[in-house]
């Protein structure tokens, strides 16, 4: 019979090793934090709005026009992407833009893209 790769075949604690981890391993509200930010991006949606925001900084209309998507569902879905800072906006007369919070979020999205696409 096959044993499963995910196992070990002989019980053996690396201690040294799993004191190295506990000793790096952030606190849970820190990786609570990070599960939550992760969450924002299992949205296609709000994926979409990111990458159109990559490219430009664009106000609820042109994200509108862009997507195909009616203001009032591109508005909600910047507020979750507000909420969690990962996008930021500024007003102009009645305008008001968004675009990418920081540098930040640029890595994250093209990290991810590049991981999906090896």
């Amino acid at each position: 019979m096959e044993k499963h790769a995910q196992c070990c075949d002989e019980q053996c604690v690396h201690t040294e090793l799993v004191s190295k981890v506990l000793d790096e391993l952030p606190d849970e509200d820190a990786l609570y934090d990070l599960a939550e930010l992760f969450k924002v991006f299992g949205d296609s949606t709000r994926v979409r709005i990111l990458f159109a925001l990559l490219e430009s900084e664009l106000c609820v209309c042109d994200l509108s026009e862009a997507l195909d998507m009616t203001q009032s569902a591109i508005s909600h879905q910047l507020q979750i992407l507000r909420t969690n800072k990962l996008v930021k906006s500024r007003r102009e007369g009645k305008q008001i833009y968004y675009s990418l919070a920081d540098e930040h979020v640029v890595t994250i999205i093209a990290q991810g893209l590049n991981h999906i696409l090896e």
